[in-house]
């Protein structure tokens, strides 16, 4: 089985991880979706669909201290994050459990300082699901859209909590309703660019507002990763609103 892993490597090397060879694998937006969770030592932090654990390692290893749960529906990349866990020596703050957002919440997980998560980008509707079921399953909503995904997500916060999302910049409008229906409508955006990914965080207001940060530029027009995405994706900077 080992044949049908590699051994890869996140922050120039700071993070390990263990990833299938095929389906879908880790790319930079778990890296940037954890760079932009502002977070103390002793936040309390879930990662919904958490996959082999990308994102709750690289936060791990910026922000010492903090506890982080990682949800993910297929048992097999659950388990792959836990071993991933281990290998960062990290196995006592980042823990992942099997859960299907379709249904509520185990009961005693408590409330979160921070959500992060980074759904599936396509709704099934239109989605051309790759032919891999794992990957399939990562990239097009399945049991839980993009609306059941946003209300787990606010419901697990506390009160002053922070949600951190990253996904495609043309469903903004429409995470930007689910969270203004729930209560959550105060935003501060971020676009990638050139990819078409937007970075949202949201907190709790009586009424809908947003803000616009400067967009992060990721690639040089010559080739090559500008001088801020590199500080942010091989250094392990935090990703600046």
């Amino acid at each position: 089985m080992e044949t049908l892993l590699t051994e890869d490597a996140l922050l120039g090397g700071r993070v390990r991880l263990v990833q299938p060879r095929r389906g879908y694998r880790v790319a930079v937006d778990a890296v940037l979706l954890a760079a932009a969770v502002e977070a103390c030592p002793a936040a309390r932090i879930l990662d919904l669909g958490a996959g082999v654990g990308a994102t709750g390692l690289c936060i791990a290893s910026r922000i010492p201290g903090c506890q982080i749960l990682g949800i993910e529906l297929q048992p097999e990349l659950a388990a792959l994050a836990e071993r991933n866990a281990a290998l960062n020596g990290v196995s006592e703050r980042v823990r992942t459990i099997v859960h299907d957002l379709a249904q509520p919440l185990p009961a005693g997980l408590g409330t979160f300082d921070h959500v992060a998560t980074n759904p599936p980008y396509l709704a099934a509707a239109v989605a051309d699901p790759s032919p891999d079921p794992s990957k399939a399953l990562a990239t097009v909503e399945s049991s839980a859209d993009l609306a059941r995904w946003l209300q787990v997500a606010t419901g697990a916060l506390k009160p002053a909590g922070t949600l951190t999302i990253i996904h495609r910049s043309d469903r903004l409008d429409e995470i930007a309703d689910h969270l203004a229906r729930r209560g959550w409508g105060q935003l501060t955006l971020k676009l990638l660019l050139p990819a078409q990914r937007v970075l949202v965080q949201a907190h709790r207001a009586a009424s809908p507002a947003r803000r616009w940060a400067p967009p992060l530029v990721l690639h040089r027009p010559e080739g090559g990763y500008t001088d801020e995405a590199e500080a942010i994706l091989r250094h392990g900077q935090p990703l600046a609103f």
